[in-house]
């Protein structure tokens, strides 16, 4: 698990996705929390990430996470800088990789607050990217900023 100050991002493994795809309200006592009736906002990609998962295990804890925030037990620049510090702490990471929905405007802004750099478009996605000294000149993900 990552954690940040105001945020736990849990591993989703494909115990996790198989509990969402049989019934979503199955998560609440797996994370110990109540599962939102809007979540998940792309219930088309839960199919997609079980798949990744199942095709390539070593992809867990690189992959997926479900982010709850730690005091309302309920997101997102936070836990996204979380992903990228956690991901610059492995030194075999030289570059850290995003894909958002054309119409994601909310991800996008994400991405682009934390420094990641528009990579290219699928007919179905937008990729984006941040490399390591990338990451450090902009100062945005460096070990214990918030």
């Amino acid at each position: 698990m990552i954690e940040t100050r105001n945020r736990q991002l849990v591993p989703c493994g494909p115990s996790h996705l198989e509990t969402v795809l049989r019934d979503k309200k199955g998560l609440e006592p797996l994370l110990g929390i109540p599962v939102p009736d809007s979540w998940p906002a792309l219930p088309g990609a839960i199919p997609h990430i079980y798949e990744k998962l199942g095709s390539d295990p070593s992809a867990v804890g690189w992959w997926s996470y479900l982010f709850v925030h730690a005091r309302d037990r309920v997101l997102a620049t936070e836990a996204a800088r979380g992903l990228l510090r956690w991901a610059f702490s492995h030194p075999e990471v030289a570059t850290v990789a995003a894909e958002t929905l054309p119409d994601g405007h909310g991800s996008i802004r994400v991405l682009q607050k934390l420094g990641m750099r528009f990579a290219g478009a699928t007919d179905r996605v937008l990729r984006w990217r941040l490399d390591r000294q990338d990451s450090k000149k902009e100062g945005r993900v460096e070990p214990g900023r918030r």
